[in-house]
């Protein structure tokens, strides 16, 4: 494991002063990121849906290790960023990063995102093409909940409706995930457990409370993606989870990739046989490695 750790780091965001009167969403709004200095060029790392940027440490401490800078963030509402009542649709949460990236003075880095955080930046590559050099989709940025067989968003708000884990003991959350995950490392499993603030007597509470979860599902249910893929110029790498557990998932994630590929102008897809949802937790070193050989010899060189 790397011995560059991340420094930590609240960084205020704001828009350009013509337009920040018509949005005060993003008007001094603070972010907070892991920040691992290396040299150029830079990977921005975005989580999933109620997650937090520390999940991303040890693929973080991976690319440091190569020579690379890496920023992972804790998006609004998520981790130790601010929490504000609004502004989860995609278009601002995109604004986000982009003002970020902005004030961190960074020159087209590779954005990757996992699960809500793909379509985060799928969003991105597609209002902001010229920002970024490349895309990382990890199992998501290509997730069209409408494509679900029957879906409806009714069937949908039921189904992921997030469990109440609020007032459980941090202990018996540590255990729960680690009986859930036994091939997840100890860093991963901390890493998931900052998904939660701990409260004085020691039970947990998620950063990212109930109705803003549901904002952000309502956001993606809405989202089609087959309407930002022909907008993305640059490449964009997809890695996909196989755990094999549900077949009719399974096809569904397939039919959703290949809608993917055959709109993106540029893409290359690499599948995780035996792998959780969170493949940068559960097989960090060689999303790592995948990503390294991408930049160095890929669609992205």
């Amino acid at each position: 494991m790397s011995k560059i750790h991340g420094i930590n780091r609240q960084i205020e965001i704001r828009s350009d002063a013509d337009t920040r009167a018509e949005n005060k969403d993003h008007s001094g709004l603070r972010l907070n990121i892991h920040h691992y200095a290396a040299d150029d060029p830079t990977f921005v790392l975005i989580h999933g849906l109620s997650s937090n940027a520390r999940t991303w440490d040890q693929v973080a401490s991976h690319l440091a290790d190569a020579g690379q800078t890496v920023i992972s963030v804790d998006q609004r509402g998520h981790g130790l960023s601010d929490k504000p009542d609004g502004g989860y649709d995609f278009a601002t949460v995109a604004e986000d990063l982009h003002l970020l990236m902005k004030a961190l003075g960074l020159n087209q880095p590779i954005l990757a995102g996992q699960s809500w955080g793909g379509n985060v930046a799928l969003a991105f590559g597609a209002i902001y093409p010229e920002a970024v050099r490349g895309l990382a989709f990890i199992d998501g940025g290509y997730l069209d909940l409408q494509m679900r067989p029957n879906a409806t968003w009714e069937q949908i708000e039921k189904e992921l409706r997030p469990p109440k884990l609020a007032g459980t003991p941090y202990m018996v959350m540590k255990e729960r995930l680690r009986s859930f995950h036994p091939e997840w490392e100890e860093v991963g499993i901390e890493g998931t457990l900052a998904n939660f603030e701990v409260l004085p007597d020691e039970t947990v509470r998620p950063w990212l409370t109930l109705p803003r979860h549901m904002m952000i599902l309502r956001s993606l249910w809405e989202q089609r993606p087959s309407e930002f893929y022909p907008k993305v110029t640059v490449p964009v790498l997809i890695c996909a989870a196989d755990n094999g557990s549900n077949s009719a998932r399974l096809k569904v994630k397939k039919a959703q990739i290949d809608a993917a590929t055959s709109a993106l102008l540029t893409s290359q897809t690499q599948w995780f046989p035996e792998t959780d949802h969170d493949i940068h937790v559960h097989r960090p070193k060689q999303l790592a490695e995948l990503f390294l050989d991408t930049l160095q010899s890929g669609i992205w060189s």
